[in-house]
């Protein structure tokens, strides 16, 4: 009997490792965090107004590691106050390209298809293929001078900003 339960021992502690990591993906995907993510200093961001682009560095885990500052996507932030500060995802709704700023500085433009987005996020030009403006994400102001932005990406595509 101590035979076999040596045994179980011995093959049930790596089986049940196993079906852990299998299972890994479910238990994260039930378990997602909406966690804010630091972005940058509110000294980073220029008085008048202009957006800036800066990327979205997180932490992935999987079962066996943690890896921090992994690129995940990027924001534009734009300084609107001495306390306020606006964020949007640079992913263009209509179909994922990469937002840029405006070379004249009054907006937004997405190369692939020419949608034109106002500073506020609206679309700026009713021609413009994409559905919706761009996706606003919420920020937080943090010990005064660090700016935490609620990072998402949203399904492209559709008139309805549907968090993935």
């Amino acid at each position: 009997m101590l035979a076999a339960g040596l045994a179980a021992f011995a093959t049930g502690f790596p089986v049940a490792l196993g079906v852990r990591c299998l299972l890994d993906p479910l238990r994260r995907k039930r378990r997602a965090p909406e966690l804010f993510v630091r972005i940058a200093n509110l000294s980073a961001l220029p008085a008048d107004g202009a957006p800036r682009r800066f990327p979205v560095l997180s932490e992935r885990v999987n079962v066996w590691t943690k890896t921090r500052g992994v690129p995940v996507g990027a924001v534009f932030l734009r300084r609107l106050g001495e306390a306020s500060v606006e964020a949007f995802n640079v992913v263009c709704p209509h179909a994922g390209c990469v937002v840029q700023v405006a070379a004249e500085g009054g907006g937004y433009l997405c190369p692939c298809h020419n949608s034109a987005f106002g500073l506020d996020g609206r679309i700026a030009d009713p021609g413009s293929p994409s559905p919706r403006g761009l996706d606003a994400l919420a920020t937080e102001l943090r010990h005064g001078e660090e700016v935490w932005v609620k990072f998402q990406n949203f399904r492209t595509g559709v008139r309805d900003q549907i968090p993935i």
